[in-house]
C-alpha cells in the first residue's frame, strides 16, 4: 500500500493527484480513520496515527487506497 506524507492541505487535492478523482477523498478518509477532508491539527485528533510532529510542525502520513476507476467516491454513478 502506498503512503504520502504532507504538512497540511486537504483530502480532495490528494485524491485528485493520486487517485485521479477528487470525489474519492472519502476512500482516503475511511482508510485512515478520518472524517474531515481538511488536514490540520484542529481537524485531525492528536491521538490519530496519521499525525506526527517534526519539531512543532504537524506532519500527516496517510495510506492511499489503490486506484480504482470504478470507485465513485460516494457520488452516485450516472
Amino acid at each position: 500500500m502506498a503512503t504520502v506524507t504532507v504538512n497540511g492541505g486537504n483530502l480532495f487535492a490528494l485524491a485528485a493527484r493520486y487517485l485521479g478523482d477528487a470525489t474519492q477523498w472519502i476512500r482516503i478518509a475511511q482508510l485512515n480513520g478520518l472524517t474531515d477532508p481538511v488536514l490540520n491539527v484542529d481537524t485531525v485528533p492528536a491521538s490519530s496515527p496519521v499525525l506526527t510532529f517534526v519539531g512543532a510542525v504537524p506532519v500527516f502520513t496517510l495510506a492511499l487506497p489503490p486506484v480504482d476507476p470504478s470507485a465513485t467516491g460516494g457520488v452516485p454513478a450516472q
